[in-house]
């Protein structure tokens, strides 16, 4: 298996050590929960992580299509909602995550070219990958 992403931390604290590639950078949880507030949390990263593919996504499509865009703001918040207060979800029993994502997209962008920009931010591939089926596979190697 090809190790892309390696985690390490101690045992008796939040704080964790990430490796991607020739990238490093840490993980922790606010100082509320007994992290040390040092780093980004998990869902930060995640909320991150959406946040940026949304805007290559369209920043690559605007290119692609010659759209006068010049600049994309994308913000993201994450919640926790019950599942009967979202009209929208199969799901209508417990609790569901929520991601707000709201966009500015900046240029002199025509009604027509702005609802395109929207439609493919949607398409983004980690949009796509946490709306769809997600095979998690925890495995053990032993040191």
């Amino acid at each position: 298996m090809l190790e892309h992403v390696i985690v390490q931390g101690k045992s008796n604290a939040f704080l964790q050590e990430v490796t991607v590639g020739k990238h490093h950078f840490s993980v922790d949880e606010p100082a509320s929960i007994g992290g040390t507030d040092s780093a980004p949390d998990p869902y930060d990263y995640l909320l991150a992580s959406l946040g940026a593919c949304t805007s290559m996504t369209i920043g690559l499509y605007a290119r692609k299509k010659q759209i006068p865009l010049e600049a994309v703001r994308v913000s993201l918040s994450h919640s926790r909602i019950h599942a009967e207060d979202c009209a929208d979800c199969e799901t209508k029993m417990g609790m569901l995550d929520r991601i707000d994502l709201n966009i500015q997209l900046t240029g002199p962008l025509s009604e027509e070219q702005h609802a395109q920009l929207m439609e493919i931010a949607g398409k983004c591939p980690v949009h796509r990958t946490l709306k769809g089926e997600i095979d998690i596979r925890l495995q053990e190697k032993r040191a």
